[in-house]
């Protein structure tokens, strides 16, 4: 496959499970607002949205406080923001236009269809009304779109490609969420907030529609433990980090067709670590600095997937940003 032709199909699926995993981002903030609080640690529960995806320097520039609305539409409609879920939206569409004959007629109709049903859905002012439906309706047309992908094409290369992207895009942005909101639970005042821890974690699992599962797994009261153990290691859920990765090292060896290459090598590496990895010693040596380390690895796959097989990018160095924030990630695409 041409080089060119893979990358408009990965980035398609990393474009379209990033804006999935923005709307869950936004719709467990936006829950946890609803909740008493103090200004400033509603406020916090803000920023860290923004700083997830490097966005706050952009935000910051153009609004002058940090209201709730405010944030919402830079991250889900704002055109200038380019992860907002429609910019999102947006460049998964002009992706498949560009590798129609790649796909399939009905996975170009529903990108195709998203997109123009967003801008309808933003126009008429959703966000103002109710956001909820708004976010549930992305993670609906994200799940349409991974099944077209998953009940129509031939498991080919192109095919591939995709679910590397899928899967790639997962694992960055479930690390991302898990860092942030452990971050701002540490930057509580009140310690003593047991209802309201209750209510956070929840809505940390429903971000990532892992309540039901972490139910059926534990059995037990919500600890902020077993949250980061569920979300990291628990292969049999194909949202934690385990499970993402060990998905990338297969669909990896499917395109190398069982070569020996860098990107083979690291996913490789990452997998086992995360098989035989133990949630003790991750607390132990500390969380953040785990999900710092993870964060950078996944970027150094994703750039030597791109190097070996797409059109490369450069990759990022690491670099140790304020709390709560979360390692930096290759946020744009190169364009042709």
């Amino acid at each position: 496959m041409l080089s060119r032709t893979a990358d408009h199909l990965f980035w398609m699926a990393r474009y379209t499970e990033r804006a999935e995993n923005t709307a869950r981002m936004l719709d467990a903030n936006y829950q946890l607002s609803l909740l008493p609080q103090s200004d400033e640690y509603a406020e916090l529960g803000w920023r860290a949205m923004l700083s997830i995806s490097e966005l706050s320097g952009i935000y910051s520039a153009a609004h002058h406080g940090m209201e709730s609305r405010e944030v919402v539409d830079f991250m889900a409609a704002d055109m200038s923001n380019p992860s907002s879920i429609a910019s999102c939206l947006r460049a998964a569409r002009e992706n498949a236009r560009a590798v129609r004959s790649s796909t399939n007629s009905e996975l170009w109709e529903s990108l195709n269809t998203t997109w123009l049903e967003c801008t309808r859905l933003l126009a008429d002012g959703i966000l103002t009304r109710e956001p909820y439906s708004f976010f549930e309706w992305v993670k609906h047309r994200s799940h349409l779109s991974r099944g077209v992908q998953l009940g129509t094409l031939v498991k080919d290369d192109a095919f591939y490609f995709m679910r590397l992207g899928t899967f790639i895009e997962r694992a960055d942005n479930t690390a991302r969420i898990l860092d942030v909101k452990f971050e701002m639970m540490e930057q509580r005042a009140d310690t003593s907030a047991q209802p309201f821890d209750y209510h956070h974690w929840t809505a940390v699992l429903g971000s990532v529609s892992g309540f039901e599962v972490y139910r059926r797994v534990y059995r037990d009261v919500i600890t902020p433990e077993r949250v980061a153990g569920l979300l990291i290691l628990y292969g049999d859920w194909p949202r934690s980090l385990a499970a993402s990765i060990a998905e990338a090292e297969v669909l990896i060896a499917q395109v190398t067709k069982g070569r020996d290459t860098e990107a083979a090598r690291l996913a490789a590496q990452l997998s086992s670590e995360l098989k035989n990895g133990r949630i003790g010693d991750i607390l132990q040596g500390g969380l953040h600095a785990y999900l710092v380390n993870f964060l950078a690895r996944v970027n150094e796959l994703a750039s030597a997937v791109s190097k070996e097989f797409l059109l490369p990018i450069a990759p990022e160095e690491p670099e140790e940003l304020e709390k709560p924030q979360a390692q930096s990630q290759t946020q744009t695409q190169s364009q042709t």
